[in-house]
């Protein structure tokens, strides 16, 4: 391909990447839990300047490295303390990994059509949309392995570009932590079946290891001398090795578990993952074969094997099934097989859910926003599933172009962070805490959990308890904020009323409460 034309085709994914993870970013409140505990470590980091042991309410934060929140506090230094700077960082690190895939597709696949039918995938996939938004780090962590597999590509031309691999390590260190595990470990087998072993001759490589990873190094060891074996018993053994053979805070699944995770969130794109499987199996003794198969197979079996199930656990898979789907789009394309019966079949059958989506939104949550979306997203599969029947290859334009329409919709609207619906909203209830209870306060409440997101909005630390903590509690003259069920248990004479909101009521105990 021209260099020009390449150039434009990288700065057309990344403007288009760049509005679909920017806009409307900060319509919506924080959740519950990694968004409202990064902000809460960020803000904290913000106002004391404690860049180096960041707490979380006071207390060591020692769950992850700081580099996300690092980067939240410099944008709070110049946006504020707000949603959108809270996502911003995170949000701009995963629309990039849409061009780096580009160009990472563009050197395995030594074409153009598959790179950029890859990364149109990529950038049209709900999961990568929505949790790369969110203040989260992992769409951060896959944009940086992108970036480590880019340099360690161009290295086999360019010597120098070795020195990149180890300066993304050092970041993927700094972001995840013992992700990069995992993830180097897929590096050397791909190096190994790729035969790319003497890259490990290249003095640069070892160069970029030594001044890549030395900043991830010196913060490890800093932890370790301020905190001892605190910082090990909860960084490592908690929050890394715990998570293989236990499922830590009752997150568990099944084996397959992730695998539905796919089936849920992946089409219509899953329908041509099997091909693009197949497609690399075939060609395995070439770059991208081996990089998809080894990519996929080793980091699947690895979460999957893992006691612990959460579903973001899935996200760094997506780049690799990308590529597949990629190359098989590529194939449809470029040789015009078609499987007609299967393909029309469940893009007509998604059309049919899609209206029927539309009609629940106008009977039950007419949002126009959401109404529209369905009707876009019952005319491109509709539309997609009559070219397939006329054995038009244009359906795959129609796809990526309907899909993309279709989560800028969804990113404009009041629901694309659902989990906001699982419990009562945070910023009423935080607008009366803030009112009417000095910075900092403890609260207790008779809600059943602790949420990060409240102690943010409410700069409160609001903690959780049982009816009989919450009598305990009572006499020591503490706030508390509880549900209408929890204070017709509890006699509280002379006790001051400070407000309501969301079916929870503000109490400052008088000393003489009782029950």
């Amino acid at each position: 391909m021209h260099p020009f034309k390449e150039k434009e085709w990288l700065l057309g994914l990344l403007l288009a990447s760049l509005v679909l993870l920017l806009i409307f970013l900060g319509n919506l409140p924080l959740r519950d839990w990694d968004e409202g505990t990064y902000a809460i470590v960020a803000r904290e980091i913000y106002r004391t300047g404690n860049w180096l042991y960041p707490t979380l309410q006071g207390e060591p934060f020692l769950l992850k490295p700081p580099l996300m929140q690092w980067l939240i506090a410099l944008c709070y230094q110049l946006g504020g303390v707000q949603e959108f700077t809270t996502r911003f960082p995170g949000a701009v690190l995963t629309a990039l990994g849409v061009p780096l895939l580009y160009l990472v597709g563009r050197l395995v696949f030594t074409e153009n059509l598959p790179a950029l039918f890859a990364a149109l995938v990529y950038l049209t996939m709900l999961p990568v949309v929505r949790h790369g938004r969110l203040a989260m780090l992992d769409g951060m962590t896959i944009s940086f392995f992108l970036l480590l597999l880019f340099c360690l590509l161009k290295a086999r031309h360019d010597k120098k570009y070795a020195l990149g691999v180890g300066f993304c390590l050092g970041l993927i260190t700094l972001t995840k932590g013992m992700l990069v595990v995992v993830l180097g470990g897929i590096v050397g087998l791909f190096l190994l079946a790729n035969r790319q072993i003497i890259l490990l001759k290249n003095p640069y490589l070892w160069l970029g290891m030594l001044l890549g990873n030395a900043p991830a190094i010196a913060w490890y060891v800093s932890q370790w001398q301020h905190y001892g074996n605190d910082f090990l018993q909860v960084h490592f053994q908690a929050q890394a090795f715990d998570r293989l053979g236990q499922a830590v805070e009752g997150n568990s699944g099944p084996p397959w578990y992730y695998i539905i995770e796919l089936l849920k969130y992946a089409f219509p794109w899953l329908l041509f993952l099997p091909g693009g499987l197949y497609l690399s199996w075939k060609q395995r003794h070439t770059a991208w074969g081996c990089l998809i198969l080894i990519s996929t197979i080793v980091y699947l079996l690895t979460i999957s094997l893992m006691k612990t199930k959460l579903p973001w656990y899935v996200m760094p898979i997506y780049p690799f099934l990308a590529l597949a789907i990629g190359v098989n789009l590529s194939y449809i394309w470029q040789e015009r097989k078609f499987k007609v019966k299967l393909w029309a079949t469940f893009l007509a059958l998604i059309a049919i859910i899609s209206l029927a989506g539309c009609v629940y939104f106008i009977i039950a949550d007419p949002q126009p926003v959401l109404i529209i979306m369905g009707i876009v997203l019952a005319i491109t599969m509709g539309m997609a599933a009559w070219l397939i029947k006329k054995r038009d290859r244009n359906f795959i334009p129609v796809l990526f172009s309907g899909m993309y329409l279709v989560l800028a919709l969804l990113m404009s609207s009041q629901s694309w962070v659902w989990e906001l619906n699982e419990a009562f909203p945070v910023k009423p209830v935080a607008a009366l805490i803030r009112a009417n209870v000095p910075v900092g306060t403890q609260i207790y409440t008779s809600f059943a959990y602790g949420r990060p997101s409240l102690d943010f909005y409410s700069d409160c630390k609001v903690t959780a308890a049982t009816v009989p903590v919450l009598q305990q509690i009572l006499f020591n003259k503490s706030y508390l904020l509880l549900d209408k069920d929890t204070m017709d248990k509890i006699n509280l004479n002379d006790s001051k009323i400070l407000g309501k909101s969301q079916g929870f009521t503000l109490i400052l105990p008088s000393i003489n409460s009782n029950f």
